[in-house]
């Protein structure tokens, strides 16, 4: 972070404030100023979908980064909390096999929690990513 940047504020379980832009700048702020271990994280998943997709687009929107492919909508976000880190694909129910999380009222949204110590399934991750950036992304 340059000298002439402020540090972000982190909300409620760390989640950092970052504001609404496009691009990856706001992304990489947004994992800088991720709290401990999920800082790892989220440069790992962040490199895991540059790798996957490769002409992904990023922005952070509502404190989130989002990935998705231009003129198709957004496929996936993460988003910080106090114990995980919770990664999101907004066509879930589409994905094989579909992500855990989820619930009646989620429709189609479906959603993976890594907490600390969690290994992540890389190959299992990048599938879900594959099959999402292929299907009608989220427009909001």
């Amino acid at each position: 972070m340059r000298k002439d940047q402020k540090v972000p504020v982190l909300l409620s379980g760390g989640n950092p404030q970052i504001a609404k832009a496009d691009g990856d700048v706001p992304v990489q702020a947004y994992i800088a100023a991720m709290p401990g271990w999920k800082r790892d994280l989220g440069k790992r998943l962040d490199a895991l979908i540059v790798r996957t997709v490769p002409n992904v687009r990023k922005a952070v929107k509502w404190n989130s980064p989002f990935y998705g492919i231009e003129g198709q909508g957004w496929f996936l976000s993460f988003h910080v909390f106090t114990h995980y880190v919770k990664v999101t694909f907004f066509r879930g129910t589409s994905l094989r096999p579909v992500p855990p999380g989820g619930t009646a009222r989620s429709k189609d949204v479906r959603w993976i929690d890594i907490r600390e110590g969690d290994a992540l399934d890389e190959a299992q991750m990048a599938d879900w990513m594959r099959q999402a950036a292929a299907l009608p992304g989220w427009i909001p």
